[in-house]
């Protein structure tokens, strides 16, 4: 097992960060392309400095999740560092400040909205899994606090770096990706049963077991999507429409396979820490993010 600062690396979820840091990035260069203030080299300074912000915050939002969930993770996750004793709790909620505070100075050198977007996602994340919120309890608040700021916010985020946080475009695409990630974000629940029910979390399978809650979020892959066609071809984006609807087409119908991975044997979910329908939901998440970007700045 991985000791010293590899642990440490690990207790960040490398994986997780990628798609904070690119979709970042992503949809900083959809703003981007409808502006004609800034070049592209000028606004690479805000754009860099944001996603890092982004990703450090992420990063940050996972340790302080494990360090309030270390009992459960005894159960569903021992193998982790913080369980597992690879790195003491009390290093590592010091190294989880450092990434704050680095967080934090980051978002002040993109722009006060960033800041303001970046001090209230870190309040979110906290209240997934820290006291007295702990919206994890709930069912339905838990993947409320997922989706706000992991779905729409970093979409607005990205669009702050070099435009302002009150143009409608940016939620707009953020509303795309708040509700994927508003039943997406169950494919992790599915494994951790055993633990979160044990901890007091009602997660969406807890609550209502395994089938029916892969029925529940089935269409929460194809849907936004739907919407995302849609919203493109009514003219409410200014991207490329046709690569726009294409993407939405696309995103959709591997939306509705992912669907038919979790229908088909529900049960399997609960069985795999990483069932391939987690690594897809992440897959779909970074595609979406980097085909937006790509039909913006082909336009």
């Amino acid at each position: 097992m991985q000791t010293g600062w590899l642990a440490y690396w690990e207790l960040c979820r490398p994986f997780t960060l990628l798609a904070p840091f690119i979709g970042f990035v992503a949809f900083a260069l959809v703003g981007w392309k409808g502006q004609a203030e800034l070049s592209l080299l000028q606004s690479l300074p805000p754009i860099l400095f944001g996603a890092l912000s982004a990703a450090l915050l992420n990063a940050a939002s996972n340790i302080i999740n494990q360090y309030f969930d270390l009992e459960i993770d005894r159960i569903n996750k021992p193998a982790r560092p913080m369980p597992s004793g690879r790195t003491p709790i009390r290093t590592a909620m010091q190294f989880c400040g450092v990434l704050y505070v680095a967080s934090f100075l980051c978002a002040v050198l993109v722009g006060w909205q960033f800041f303001i977007i970046v001090i209230f996602t870190a309040f979110v994340t906290y209240a997934y899994s820290g006291p007295p919120f702990r919206t994890k309890r709930s069912w339905w608040l838990a993947n409320i606090t997922i989706a706000i700021p992991r779905g729409c916010l970093l979409v607005v985020a990205g669009w702050t770096a070099v435009r302002d946080v009150w143009e409608l475009e940016p939620w707009l695409l953020g509303s795309v990706f708040g509700l994927y990630i508003l039943g997406a974000a169950t494919t992790k629940d599915f494994s951790d049963m055993k633990g979160d029910e044990a901890g007091g979390c009602y997660t969406l399978p807890v609550k209502f077991g395994v089938a029916r809650s892969a029925k529940i979020i089935a269409p929460f892959f194809v849907l936004p999507f739907i919407f995302l066609f849609a919203a493109a071809g009514w003219g409410w984006l200014h991207g490329h429409r046709l690569l726009l609807m294409g993407l939405g087409v696309l995103l959709s119908l591997w939306g509705a396979y992912v669907s038919y991975l979790i229908l088909r044997k529900p049960e399997e979910l609960t069985l795999e820490a990483n069932h391939v329908s987690w690594k897809h939901m992440y897959l779909i998440m970074l595609v979406g993010q980097l085909g937006v970007a790509a039909a913006y700045l082909l336009q």
